[in-house]
Order: C-alpha cells, then structure tokens, then sequence
C-alpha cells in the first residue's frame, strides 16, 4: 500500500525528496520502489536475512559492519560507514552507536549517495518530529478512541478531526513560546537594521563633511569645523552617540 499512498501524496502536489522508514519497512521491495518513483529513501534497518553485496561477497549486516570502513572524525556517535548494495541498489549504509546501549551499533540505509553521514543522520532524525506526531494524536487527542465505526468516509473526518486538533495546537504552542514566532522580536530586529542603516548614512556624511574641511584653506577649515560642533551639540544625545567627537582647531 504505501506505493499507493506516496502516488497519491504526490498527485495532490505534495513534493519530497526522501522517504524516511523505521526499521519495520526498510526492506529492498519497498526501497525499490522508492527509487523508481525519483525519491530516495533513508531507514534503519534490522539485522535479518538481508544480505548486502561488496565486491563478489554477499554479507550479512553483522558481516557489513566488520567491512565497513571505521570512521576518524571528531562525531563520536558515527562508528562506521560502507557502499554496498542492495539487490542491485547503490546505497550507503551508515552505523551508528546505540545512545541507550553503547556497546551496540544501530545501521542506518540511504540511497541518496551523495550524502554525507553526518547528513544521513541529521536527515533520518527528522522521523521523531513525526512519531511524537503520531503519540500526541493517539494518546492525547484520541485518534482511533473517540470514533469507532466500518465507514471509511467516518475515519477519513475523525482523523482530519484529529489533525486538525493537533495543528491549532502546535501554532498556539509557537505563538507563546517559540521565539522565532514572535512578532515583536521580529518587528524589533526590523527597527534595529532600520537604525543601524541611518547611524551609518549619518556617519558617512560626517566623514564627508569632515573630508571636505580638511581640503580647504585653514580659515574655512575652522569655520567648518564650528559650524558642525554647533549643530552636533544641539543634537538629542542618542544621536550624538553615534557620532564622533569633533575637536576644533585655534
């Protein structure tokens, strides 16, 4: 089914580039058709009978993992990574430690080869954003408790419902404690550039006028010189900050 479903997931317009599975539905069927639709696919995967081919050699993921190359970069949590394939798919395979258990390895498949490892795993990560989705709207919001019934018109508007419940949600969460929400740091950032761009201009004539002093005769000179300490010191003082000092000479 899920063929199905991402074909529909696109001709309503939805547009993605990868396919991101646990470890219940990496398996080289599904992958393949991932990749035969355009996409690339990045999952964890089990250590069953799946074998991976390296050279003339089928292994084992047990066997991969003493193949694969150990890695030297400053990211403790990345053990090691490999090409290989699987069933005549290129992929990258990537291990990883176990954060619970950290004499174990977890392995984590991408078909997109040319991705990093740091970027496979910063990318597979996205995949908890969407289990805590499916917590919240089953635990929280009822999804599949509230409404019980065989039409399936009836569960497609529950689970709408559901959804629906959980994106009000989220926005009010945002609005109230996610900064990057905030229209008043917004608007606050918008008047600082604001400021920052007039002190500058003003800066900058000062120095203009100042440049021109500088090139004239001594009497003019002096003249310009006073003439700009007198406006300078009827200014507010927050404008003043802004500027230099302004030393006349005798």
């Amino acid at each position: 089914m899920i063929p199905e479903m991402l074909d529909r997931a696109r001709d309503a317009g939805v547009t993605a580039s990868y396919v991101l599975m646990d470890s219940w539905f990496t398996h080289a069927p599904l992958v393949k058709e991932v990749v035969g639709r355009g996409l690339h696919a990045i999952g964890m995967v089990k250590a069953d009978n799946k074998h991976y081919q390296v050279g003339v050699q089928r292994l084992s993921l047990q066997e991969l993992y003493y193949a694969a190359t150990p890695m030297k970069r400053k990211n403790k949590g990345v053990l090691r990574s490999i090409r290989t394939e699987l069933a005549g798919i290129p992929i990258t395979m990537v291990f990883v430690r176990h954060r619970s258990k950290k004499k174990e390895w977890l392995a984590i498949l991408c078909t997109d080869l040319s991705l990093t490892e740091e970027e496979i795993i910063q990318t597979y990560g996205i995949r908890w954003d969407i289990e805590v989705f499916f917590k919240c709207t089953k635990s929280l919001l009822r999804l599949q408790k509230e409404f019980q019934g065989r039409s399936y018109d009836l569960l497609i508007s529950h689970t709408t419902i559901v959804f629906s419940r959980y994106i009000v949600l989220v926005w009010q969460h945002r609005q109230s404690t996610y900064e990057r929400s905030l229209g008043g740091l917004f608007l606050a950032l918008c008047d600082e550039v604001s400021e920052l761009d007039w002190a500058i201009a003003l800066h900058q004539l000062f120095e203009l006028i100042t440049d021109i002093a500088k090139k004239t005769s001594k009497k003019i000179s002096t003249f310009i010189q006073n003439q700009l300490q007198r406006w300078i010191s009827g200014l507010p003082s927050y404008i003043k900050a802004y500027l230099p000092n302004v030393y006349c000479e005798s």
